[in-house]
């Protein structure tokens, strides 16, 4: 038995993300305020620290993702009218190094407070821009058909929206929804969408408010992710 003073789930994710430098500014503030009067939540700072500390020491072999999914990509998520202005391969590319990097392991993190949670989802993804400016965890359970996504970094930008689509096989885009400007996003997935995470991909369009007036995104691609199954 640990003989470390025991903390909430809550606190315990908290810590993680503070860690991962995860936290809003303010957010942060806040614990390392508490942290100089809480020798429990020190310690779970600590503890969450040696283990990232041991997971950064796995190495962790770059990938470069098939061409066949880049190619999937511009056929079905860009329409040839709009992909001179969309940018979006090195995007792309930048998602995928971030996701086989391991930060999908973030997202299980933030939703669960720890590792081997009972309540660990079904499928994560980092949704992620290039360069970090967009960044949101996304996860799934499977189950319930309710899908969490948490704002990293980043935020919608004045008299826009952003929407989240499901991106699956051959399949044209599928909105998922309008994206909360808030920390967190709770997205309630239809059954038939369910099944076809697997393998699928999430993307965070720059739309009019209200979403997409075509039902296809038509605005700039913000971010996109990989979406990874979680193994029991």
């Amino acid at each position: 038995m640990s003989d470390r003073p025991t903390i909430s789930p809550d606190d315990s994710g908290k810590a993680a993300e503070y860690v991962l430098g995860l936290l809003p500014d303010a957010e942060a503030r806040e614990m390392r305020a508490r942290l100089a009067s809480e020798p429990a939540l020190r310690a779970e700072v600590l503890a969450w620290e040696r283990r990232f500390a041991t997971m950064a020491e796995q190495e962790v072999a770059p990938v470069t993702p098939p061409a066949s999914v880049e190619a999937r990509l511009v056929t079905h998520l860009f329409r040839d009218d709009a992909r001179s202005r969309w940018q979006w391969s090195g995007l792309w590319r930048g998602a995928a190094a971030l996701a086989m990097a391991g930060l999908v392991a973030v997202a299980v993190l933030v939703f669960t407070g720890g590792p081997g949670s009972r309540d660990e989802p079904d499928f994560t993804a980092i949704i992620a821009a290039e360069d970090g400016s967009l960044q949101l965890a996304a996860a799934l359970d499977l189950d319930s058909g309710q899908l969490r996504v948490s704002r990293q970094s980043g935020s919608v930008a004045d008299g826009r929206a952003q929407e989240l689509w499901l991106i699956a096989g051959d399949a044209a885009p599928v909105s998922l929804g309008l994206l909360s400007a808030e920390a967190e996003t709770q997205v309630a997935v239809p059954e038939p969408l369910r099944a076809l995470f697997a393998g699928a991909v999430l993307a965070v369009s720059d739309e009019p408010p209200g979403g997409s007036p075509t039902g296809a995104p038509t605005g700039d691609v913000l971010a996109i992710g990989v979406i990874e199954e979680i193994q029991a």
